[in-house]
């Protein structure tokens, strides 16, 4: 996510596992080469850009100084593969319950440990595919993204910052003609969401302006306040009706709800199924929501059945050998292309899975251990970072929910200039693309020292800091399009 040990992060992966392998290069991007070089001129007005860059009240509240000196960047091409191969993916996973289980959404939720209570909130709407909404974790290693986990959710960290940065870097005097020269791009991600919020209430406002209220767990405001504060900055910038509350303060007026008062149109679910199930009443807590979403009256967004998909273990279905057979070539290619070897390693594995078990001490230091209900890299063990007793003991702790290993990703050293010393070193980054069932509607990253632990996320280290990403043509299709003009 984007802000400073946020739940939001934790509940959607955000502090991230990022399977850091570096390579052994200084940097192969174009433009992230000139941008250090540079910068690294203290006559250039890149040198002392960053002090041009002030964030809106909320966001700065929320996410402090914890900016990274510099943009990132990517090719177009590289950027638009990743969210067309992860939008392609979203429609294979909500396509498992069918395709693996013939509809069967109680074995389908056997197989990812998802017990009987979970299984009956998270399908009170019916258990069908959710829109899709939410937001790829992903590695790059400088020419293609590889997905680490698939938070398909609407408690997402990263909206208020993923457009938000690089158009405050974008507008800065002394780097508008670095981004002219290279033609940078990004998208505007508050917009993108917005007009996604608007289209979904619009069953309910015929068109009109919505309120949209976003909902926390009970208790979750004291903690997160400034978090969704951030977000409710941007979304009014954006010119929504936008309240924020919590599921407890939801009240039924006839067939419509209220918050303090007023009536709402659509619902951003910032609550887990988790943290409903945690209150001695949760699920009367949050029928009103279920019931004015199959009235009409009211939008779920997005409903608990997302929870069905962003189980870790829906990845592992995708990846087993066993189960190719239920997918076509071109699939298959995507699968391989997009997603690390996966496989979900059962409760008492050195007895239940054997085989696997021995696979993953053979494998230590090419695999990472995450709980498949957990998040905020809660019980997240990596192998390379770990002495071999503590690993073989961290498998044999899997408990009855679950877990997978995955195979380490590689992902691009970033070098960083720190314009206060002038001292140049190596990041690591987990890159984050939204989705939204128009398209793609962003993206951000989060970034920590190359020497720092494997989890990389803003509530989970310090050190972590958030970069705003750009995005500039292929070299070749400039060229072309110059000799053109």
């Amino acid at each position: 996510m984007t802000t400073d040990s946020t739940r939001t992060d934790s509940r959607t992966t955000d502090p991230v596992t990022a399977d850091p392998v570096t390579s052994d290069f200084v940097t192969s991007d174009p433009v992230t080469a000139a941008f250090l070089r540079e910068s690294a001129d203290t006559r250039s007005p890149l040198h002392t850009v960053l002090e041009e860059i002030s964030l809106p009240p909320a966001l700065a509240a929320a996410a402090g100084t914890r900016l990274l000196p510099r943009p990132l960047f990517a090719p177009q091409h590289a950027v638009d593969r990743a969210a067309a191969d992860t939008a392609r993916l979203f429609e294979l996973i909500t396509s498992l319950p069918q395709r693996l289980f013939d509809g069967d959404l109680q074995a389908y939720c056997r197989a990812l440990g998802i017990d009987e209570r979970t299984q009956k909130l998270i399908t009170r709407l019916g258990g069908g595919a959710p829109p899709m909404y939410g937001r790829t974790d992903m590695s790059f290693d400088g020419s293609q993204f590889r997905l680490l986990e698939f938070n398909i959710a609407s408690e997402l960290g990263g909206i208020d910052r993923a457009g938000t940065i690089p158009r405050l870097w974008a507008r800065a005097p002394g780097f508008t003609s670095f981004a002219a020269e290279h033609a940078l791009a990004h998208l505007d991600t508050g917009r993108l969401i917005a007009d996604t919020l608007r289209t979904a209430a619009r069953p309910v406002t015929g068109g009109r302006t919505p309120v949209v209220a976003l909902l926390e767990a009970p208790g979750g405001l004291a903690k997160f306040g400034a978090v969704w504060e951030a977000v409710a900055e941007l979304m009014r910038d954006e010119g929504l009706d936008f309240r924020v509350g919590e599921v407890n303060a939801v009240r039924s007026r006839g067939n419509r709800i209220t918050l303090d008062g007023t009536t709402v149109d659509l619902v951003l679910r910032c609550f887990s199924a988790e943290e409903i199930l945690a209150e001695p009443d949760g699920e009367a807590m949050v029928e009103p929501l279920f019931t004015a979403h199959e009235q009409g009256t009211a939008v779920l967004w997005t409903p608990l059945e997302s929870y069905l998909f962003s189980n870790k273990g829906a990845l592992a279905l995708l990846s087993r050998p066993h189960l190719r057979d239920r997918f076509s070539a071109e699939e298959l290619a995507l699968i391989d292309r997009v997603l690390p070897w996966t496989r979900s390693l059962p409760h008492q594995a050195r007895t239940a899975a054997p085989d696997l078990f021995a696979q993953c001490l053979a494998r230590q230091d090419e695999l990472i251990l995450k709980p498949r209900d957990q998040y905020g890299g809660s019980g997240v063990v990596a192998g390379w970072e770990t002495p071999a007793r503590e690993w073989r003991r961290a498998l044999e702790a899997v408990d009855a929910s679950g877990a997978v290993v995955q195979e380490r990703a590689l992902t691009r050293n970033e070098p960083v200039l720190d314009p206060a010393t002038g001292r140049t070193e190596n990041w690591r980054t987990v890159w984050s693309l939204f989705l939204t069932p128009e398209g793609h509607a962003g993206t951000y990253a989060r970034a920590l020292p190359a020497h720092a632990g494997a989890v990389v996320g803003m509530g989970a280290d310090q050190r972590a800091c958030t970069a705003g990403v750009f995005t500039y043509p292929d070299p070749s299709a400039r060229a072309t399009s110059t000799a053109g003009v």
